[in-house]
């Protein structure tokens, strides 16, 4: 039929599908319920995404502190430098560092993120603190002790309330408040410890901006001339001053890092999101042709007065359009209140609005998801439903689905699938991984398809059993219309996920909090300066025997050029980028360095002195697509230094051991001023004999940072514990969307079963032996569903965990205990609920229609 005469039917079918609605929407729950569950969770995760990341673009002054931020590792900047800045508006410094706090007769100690201020900031935000008191006062010196302001969580780990003094370095500071919003906290990056904020006098006097010391120096500028730029400042500074080494960070983009990783995370959870969506349009695939197979005898009773084949599939086309809008409007509206919702909880750490406000772009991506899922999935039973002949008027026949409908269903189903693929790569931020991810998923559904016929070959294989009810259930999983395509196919990609994301948390928590404290050091020790360090190792010595001393020297320095190519012009790969992010940990060795080995070139000599060489981490390197004999530019101190890369190493980063990326010859920074890091390695040491250890070099060298290695962890194993709670919640949808669709397959192979009930119990079967047959099918169901979860899911998590952390994986038998246990429940407990019902079903009415 052409194209014109099809559309001339749309308006008829479209007022029969109004008129066949009125009875309501039984047999489309699990539809409605699969398409609003998976639009919600799409919905949800890009507006709370949008919402954060709108509220950072639109305070971005405030989050900066200013128009724009210079940043400089380990110096100040020099006199022509602060000329230029001044030259563009007001500015304000400030110090930024971390070290030890410690009680003034020295009894307990802590680390902490020291910030020096100058009477100038902020330029942009308020400082809040309570009491509320102005900077002047707040950093006040009133006798021989700086006023602070400290975050709670000081107070808290030392005992300490508002107006009680610490040491810091050799400084002594009175608390004079709390901190409650720092403006630009969260462009200052993540923090291990908790702030401490004071004047920039008061940081000087302390003693610990030193030569060689990991300081970060930030000029933030208030623009006397708000039209300018940033990209014309940014390049305008870096042709004034080419070798600077600085970092530019202007108000438009004040904390890219946290943008870029809410982005990458908000996609994550949309393409776990897009997973429920696609398993519940197994569920939308079993309700449509549930729906349409008790509409058979209507749709004859249409044929039979001469409706067109192609009417009858616009009528129900129309319906499940209709009822599919009805699903997508219900989950954008759980999706549109997610956003102040959520921020009644990030409230505290980001800069963020609880008002109620609508973010259409999230809104209308996840409607166009639930809609082309829900076509994609309903087309081919729509198909088979125009196939129904006129005799099923007369007779209690289905349409049959075990063949493919016509070309034109195909075709189209195959196009919204297209289109689908299409909008979840489109909208990604990272394509590659969302081309990954959508390809394991139609991968999963082919092995699942591969698993089902399996396992109906092997019943169909199997030997004869001499039970009745064990009889009948294997043959229940391998005759025509079995359940066993749909169980496993419902089930199995929702439980598959859940054992990944489930073993990839325990084996990263494992690692976190077992074997990696147990190979770690106890201990990092940072700006240790040469005069310091035979004492300093005298002291550690003294209170760790047994402890393994490694000390080496240390510099910052910010990748600058690789082969005389500025770095920003160089096309880099994700995993990759972080090289050339910031400054780096640099240092020079006469021998090879522990924890590494070389895999190509050739080690320098102990007297080398030609030109500078360097020795690159050879992972890092081949994601920058070095080679030996490349050149490699670094800027330390304000210069830049280009070295050859003479060798690669192979360096084990999981150890937390010391490592470098990049190792320099010495000669390249013969007589740079530069201080030492050390670390302690005694597996044996006691929790007591770590917080002597800590005591004495805090007392002895107060301006020693020193980090346990073990509360670092814990910090890390916290936020990885957060973020898991975030997953596991959006592999919850994904699951209950698998659930719902196993209703919804169960349910829709219950006309079968009351034929088979009513026909067995004609025969004399009793409900006792019905009830076994069932329970040992939906057993073997489960079990079997269960067992390529677990091959699925441990396979996935092995190549995450093994080949992309790099950490060693095992797989957990709990896990396994949950999974099979869970796939057991789900099948054997609602195909038993389903059923029944069915086993109570009178034998005549049923007989009657056969």
């Amino acid at each position: 039929m052409r194209v014109g005469a099809v559309l001339r039917q749309v308006p008829l079918a479209l007022r029969l599908a109004l008129r066949e609605m009125r009875g309501g929407l039984k047999g489309f729950y699990i539809f409605l319920t699969c398409i609003a569950l998976g639009t919600a969770a799409i919905a949800g995760v890009n507006s709370v995404s949008s919402a954060i990341t709108q509220a950072i673009a639109s305070q971005g002054q405030t989050l900066l502190a200013g128009d724009v931020r210079f940043e400089f590792r380990n110096r100040f900047a020099t006199p022509e430098e602060l000329n230029y800045f001044e030259g563009l508006g007001a500015v304000s410094r400030t110090t930024g560092l971390r070290s030890m706090v410690r009680l003034p007769d020295g009894s307990d100690q802590t680390l902490v993120e020291a910030k020096g201020v100058d009477g100038d900031y902020p330029l942009y935000g308020t400082l809040e603190t309570e009491p509320q008191k102005p900077a002047a006062a707040l950093f006040a010196k009133e006798g021989d002790a700086y006023g602070a302001v400290v975050a709670p969580l000081l107070l808290d780990r030392l005992g300490l309330t508002v107006g009680d003094e610490i040491l810091l370095g050799t400084a002594k500071i009175r608390i004079a408040a709390t901190l409650t919003r720092e403006p630009d906290a969260v462009s200052e990056g993540f923090g291990f410890a908790p702030r401490l904020m004071l004047s920039e006098e008061a940081l000087q006097a302390s003693g610990l901006v030193q030569t060689g010391s990991l300081v970060e120096n930030a000029y933030r500028i208030r623009l006397a001339k708000p039209d300018l730029s940033p990209a014309a400042i940014r390049a305008e500074a870096n042709q004034a001053f080419p070798t600077a080494g600085w970092s530019i960070r202007t108000a438009d983009s004040a904390a890219p890092g946290l943008t870029a990783n809410i982005t990458r995370f908000s996609q994550f959870l949309t393409l776990v999101g897009l997973t429920a969506l696609i398993v519940g349009g197994v569920g939308v695939a079993n309700a449509v042709r549930a729906y349409l197979d008790s509409k058979r005898s209507v749709i004859a009773t249409f044929k039979c007065l001469g409706a067109p084949a192609s009417l009858v599939a616009l009528v129900y086309l129309a319906q499940i359009a209709l009822i599919a809008s009805i699903g997508i409007l219900i989950g954008l509206a759980v999706g549109a209140v997610m956003p102040p919702v959520a921020m009644q909880f990030l409230g505290g750490v980001l800069p963020v609005s609880a008002e109620a406000e609508l973010y259409p772009s999230a809104l209308l991506l996840a409607a166009a998801f639930g809609l082309l899922t829900a076509l994609a999935f309903a087309i081919m039973p729509l198909g088979h439903a125009r196939e129904v002949p006129a005799t099923a008027l007369f007779r209690e026949q289905g349409f049959e689905a075990g063949r493919l409908p016509g070309w034109p269903y195909i075709l189209g189903a195959a196009l919204f699938l297209a289109a689908l693929a299409g909008l979840a790569v489109y909208t990604a931020y990272d394509r590659y991984i969302a081309l990954v991810f959508l390809g394991a998923i139609a991968f999963a559904f082919v092995v699942l398809r591969a698993v089902a016929m399996l396992i109906a070959t092997l019943a169909r294989r199997s030997p004869r059993v001499d039970s009745p009810a064990l009889r009948l259930a294997v043959g229940n999983i391998h005759r025509p219309g079995a359940l066993t395509s749909s169980v496993v196919l419902s089930l199995g990609l929702g439980l598959a996920l859940l054992v990944t994301l489930t073993l990839i948390d325990e084996n990263l928590r494992r690692e976190l909090t077992g074997n990696l404290p147990e190979r770690a050091p106890n201990f990092f020790f940072v700006d240790i300066q040469g005069s310091e360090l035979d004492g300093f190792r005298d002291v550690l010595k003294a209170n760790m025997p047994e402890g393994k001393i490694i000390e080496v020297p240390m510099l910052r320095g910010r990748v600058m050029e690789l082969n005389g190519v500025d770095v920003a012009k160089i096309k880099v790969p994700p995993e990759g980028q972080w090289v050339l992010r910031g400054d780096r940990g640099i240092t020079y060795a006469k021998r090879v360095p522990e924890n590494s080995t070389l895999s190509q070139g050739n080690w320098w000599p102990e007297d080398y002195s030609g030109e500078p060489l360097v020795s690159f981490s050879a992972e890092e390197g081949r994601e920058l697509g070095l080679k030996i004999g490349d050149t490699v530019t670094v800027n330390v101190l304000g210069r830049n230094i280009t070295a050859r890369i003479a060798n690669f190493r192979n360096v084990e980063w999981e150890s937390l051991s010391i490592n470098f990326v990049m190792v320099f010859s010495p000669n390249t920074f013969a007589g740079a001023p530069h201080a030492w890091l050390a670390t302690v390695i005694d597996p044996g040491a006691t929790a007591a004999q770590e917080a002597a250890t800590l005591k004495a070099i805090t007392n002895a060298y107060p301006t020693v940072t020193s980090v346990r290695v073990k509360d670092a962890l814990d910090v890390v194993n916290e936020l990885v514990g957060q973020l898991a709670t975030a997953i596991r919640a959006a592999a919850a949808v994904a699951l209950i969307a698998s659930i719902l669709v196993l209703a919804g397959a169960l349910a829709a192979g219950n006309r079968a079963r009351v034929h088979d009930a009513v026909v067995l119990k004609t025969l004399g079967a009793t409900r006792a032996t019905l009830i076994r047959a069932f329970s040992y099918e939906y057993l073997m169901l489960g079990l079997a569903t269960a067992v390529f979860a677990l091959f699925a899911g441990g396979v996935a998590a092995w190549f995450v965990v093994s080949r992309i952390m790099k950490l060693p994986s095992s797989f957990l038998p709990d896990v396994a205990v949950m999974t099979v246990a869970t796939a057991l429940v789900l099948t054997v407990g609602i195909g038993l609920a389903g059923t029944w019902r069915i086993l109570g079903q009178k034998a005549a009415p049923v007989l009657r229609e056969l």
